[in-house]
């Protein structure tokens, strides 16, 4: 069974995870910056720097949320991106951030589902996804959308959360996420199940080399694994 937010409710992993994100957007980029000890910021960095030498000119950000990730992706000098995300509030609150920073004619944040997205094969450039993937109902058939919606030698780049495996991060790592985050974020954005979701979400990731056989099973090629800051995060790369 799938780790969900809400364990009481019915509804399925997306309909829960779209509903938890509507429930703490307005304070999520806050959280993540605070909760994350801001390296989150260049963890997007070195991300976006993957795709450098590509030059890609139509990149799509599949959960894209508030739009962090797209406004990084600007440093490839990109004509358009697009993100997608099945929260409207979410969105809501990336549109007003691209309106403030001037940034609405480059970057469109449209609603979208990760796992039956609205666009012909063979459109993008790059697609680029960060901390979106573990939220995937089915996240192959997601990363086979995604695979599909990729030109022909076109490249993803994913940034995911993963479990560090050495002495003594991963059991540092462990006691923050197990009991000082979801303090920390349900203080903030008064959702209690919101951030015991995500270190539940992260312990069930099939990360490194299991998320690269995926990746393959999909259809990507090249692929490679990058893990950042002791393992707590991996950058993966695939191409089509």
């Amino acid at each position: 069974m799938s780790v969900v937010p809400y364990k009481n409710q019915k509804e399925g992993k997306k309909q829960q995870v779209a509903n938890m994100f509507n429930n703490i957007s307005k304070n999520y980029d806050l959280l993540n910056h605070v909760l994350s000890l801001g390296i989150d910021i260049i963890w997007r960095k070195k991300a976006i720097k993957m795709l450098q030498e590509d030059k890609p000119k139509l990149i799509l950000d599949i959960a894209t949320g508030t739009g962090d990730f797209a406004i990084e992706a600007l440093a490839l000098k990109p004509e358009k991106i697009i993100g997608v995300d099945i929260s409207e509030g979410m969105l809501n609150e990336g549109r007003k951030k691209m309106k403030q920073k001037k940034l609405d004619h480059l970057i469109e944040l449209q609603m979208g589902d990760s796992e039956k997205l609205l666009f012909e094969e063979n459109k993008f450039d790059a697609v680029i996804v960060s901390f979106g993937v573990r939220n995937f109902e089915n996240l192959e058939k997601g990363l086979a959308d995604m695979y599909r919606v990729l030109k022909p030698g076109g490249k993803t780049v994913i940034l995911e959360f993963s479990t560090p495996k050495k002495f003594p991060m991963k059991q540092a790592y462990s006691f923050y996420f197990k009991y000082i985050l979801p303090q920390i974020g349900k203080i903030v954005s008064k959702d209690n199940s919101a951030y015991t979701y995500l270190p539940e979400s992260v312990k069930a990731f099939p990360d490194g080399d299991n998320f690269i056989n995926i990746l393959e099973r999909v259809g990507f090629k090249k692929t490679q694994c990058k893990t950042l800051t002791f393992g707590i995060s991996s950058i993966y790369v695939g191409i089509k």
